[in-house]
């Protein structure tokens, strides 16, 4: 797992460390120190810590004029023990909402499973974006996970959608793709 890196080509158009909007301004990485571990296997040190001890993230791209962020997930989503949605809303959701986000694209296929707990946090995100049109997509989630985020309902509040060529595109027109999609499902 330490070689799984977050995608990095888009650095050049957004850094989440130099963004002073982002919960992880002025965050410093090593590239060599590898202190954070998903069962016991240590991950690459360009994961953001949030609070949660088994999932990590990377803020990819963020656009304030078009209100959307990009997250990057790898790890175990554990709401049962962990309550890692929870810490997601609160350290990271909820900052980004307070700075017009209202759009959620979470690259998911790193998520390795999900045991869940109750929907709650899930629905006030849904609600917190719904009035402003905004809506939460996760990409490309392993089967198994996903199976286990229907089996829990949570798929009432997040959208599931695979793109296997999503970094091919720059972060505006993966946008418009995931965007145009939500728009038809609306209709």
């Amino acid at each position: 797992m330490h070689e799984i890196e977050p995608f990095y080509n888009w650095r050049h158009l957004y850094n989440a460390e130099e963004d002073q909007q982002s919960p992880f301004f002025g965050i410093e990485h090593s590239e060599f120190e590898f202190s954070n571990t998903v069962y016991n296997y240590y991950i690459h040190p360009q994961w953001d810590e949030f609070g949660s001890r088994t999932l990590y993230l990377k803020v990819l791209f963020v656009d304030y004029e078009l209100n959307y962020a990009i997250i990057e997930l790898i790890g175990e989503w554990n709401d049962a023990v962990e309550n890692d949605i929870m810490q997601l809303k609160r350290s990271v959701i909820d900052l980004l909402i307070q700075e017009k986000i209202y759009k959620f694209i979470l690259v998911t296929e790193n998520v390795l499973n999900f045991h869940s707990s109750d929907s709650e946090y899930y629905k006030e995100w849904s609600e917190d974006t719904e009035d402003d049109g905004g809506w939460v997509v996760a990409i490309n989630m392993p089967e198994q996970t996903k199976y286990d985020f229907y089996k829990s309902h949570i798929d009432w509040y997040i959208t599931f959608m695979d793109n296997d060529n999503w970094r091919t595109y720059q972060p505006d027109i993966f946008f418009q793709w995931v965007d145009n999609r939500m728009l038809r499902l609306k209709e």
